[in-house]
């Protein structure tokens, strides 16, 4: 089924925030407590505070500093930042669900806002959104819900549907195959998810499934794991409630998606790789200006040799970093154009 998946950006302590300090906060969403990093900066009392929202996957984002030099640049700013575990994964509670539903990560963005303003945490009197890959639909819809947030960056954003027909779709050019069997290969994938929305059996998927399970790219990208049928039993009963494209196969995440950003009328920073593989960047850069440019408040800056978590790269390919042991080097200005644009903002 499709995944969207953007691997957290694991930088070490060689990031060290040299002009912040770091506190860990807990806050409460739906009976569960989750706990997060909040890093200032020293010395000064922060314009405002930047809530960190992650691309999907599990995270272990406090213990391992994740993006550690985009918070130093928001530093740099003078603006505070806070970045949570998601549920079931670092020290916060609960079960982690892969399948948590976009509104329902909206809500969770929410309660830590709330929780922050409660708390009177310094710089919570003005409250922007950072966000990368799968926040693209998160964020949008924390804006149209929460009266106050002052602005939104977006890191390789997302447009309304499901976007692992790109991922796939890309990542076996790379490989090499031929773009009759790419086609193929695609269009199982989208048949599968048709068969599972419209509540077909899990022998069904499978049948109509079998050149994809048996490629290579595909069975690293799900670690070897075949679906077995209590957890495509479960992953369709919440799948079959969805919103669905059936020309396309693919999943809608966000109804009405050009409304809701229509509705996001606060500053918005849009940051894309050119060489994202994990998401049709070039579409996401259209949708944004037909939708929130035209309110004036919409700054774009793409990457050429960058990837979906604006690295810089040869290929962009989902496994690149991993087979060829690449250091994690930011592109030229991609720090710097974080920093000038919230400074700007005053």
């Amino acid at each position: 089924m499709g995944k969207l998946l953007c691997l957290g950006w694991l930088l070490s302590s060689f990031f060290v925030c040299a002009q912040s300090q770091n506190h860990l906060i807990d806050f409460e969403f739906e009976g569960v407590t989750l706990n997060g990093i909040m890093t200032s900066p020293k010395n000064a009392t922060p314009k405002g505070l930047v809530l960190i929202v992650h691309g999907s996957g599990r995270t272990k984002a406090v213990a391992q500093d994740w993006y550690a030099d985009v918070r130093e640049a928001i530093s740099k700013a003078g603006y505070a930042t806070f970045m949570y575990d998601k549920q079931g994964c670092g020290q916060s509670g609960g079960t982690f669900d892969y399948n948590q539903p976009v509104q329902n990560s909206a809500q969770e963005v929410i309660a830590a806002i709330r929780a922050l303003k409660a708390q009177q945490i310094p710089g919570s009197q003005t409250i922007g959104l950072w966000g990368i890959s799968r926040a693209g639909w998160i964020n949008p819809l924390v804006i149209n819900q929460y009266p106050d947030i002052a602005f939104w960056i977006s890191v390789s954003g997302v447009y309304a549907r499901e976007n692992f027909n790109y991922l796939l779709e890309q990542n076996l050019l790379l490989d090499g195959l031929s773009k009759d069997s790419v086609a193929l290969l695609v269009h199982e994938w989208a048949e599968g998810n048709r068969i599972a929305h419209a509540g077909g059996s899990f022998e069904a998927a499978r049948a109509a499934t079998q050149n994809l399970r048996k490629n290579a790219f595909f069975n690293r990208f799900t670690n070897g794991n075949e679906i077995t049928r209590e957890e495509y039993e479960t992953f369709q009963e919440g799948f079959m409630k969805e919103e669905f494209d059936e020309a396309t196969g693919q999943q809608i995440h966000v109804p009405n998606f050009k409304d809701v950003l229509s509705n996001s009328n606060c500053p918005v920073l849009a940051l894309f790789g050119e060489k994202d593989k994990n998401v049709d960047w070039q579409k996401t850069k259209a949708l944004y200006k037909e939708t929130m440019g035209k309110h004036h408040r919409l700054t774009i800056k793409t990457f050429p040799d960058a990837n979906h978590n604006v690295f810089q790269c040869r290929t962009g390919g989902f496994f690149e970093f991993q087979d060829n042991d690449l250091p994690y080097i930011r592109p030229e200005g991609f720090l710097e154009t974080l920093t000038d644009w919230l400074e700007a903002l005053e």
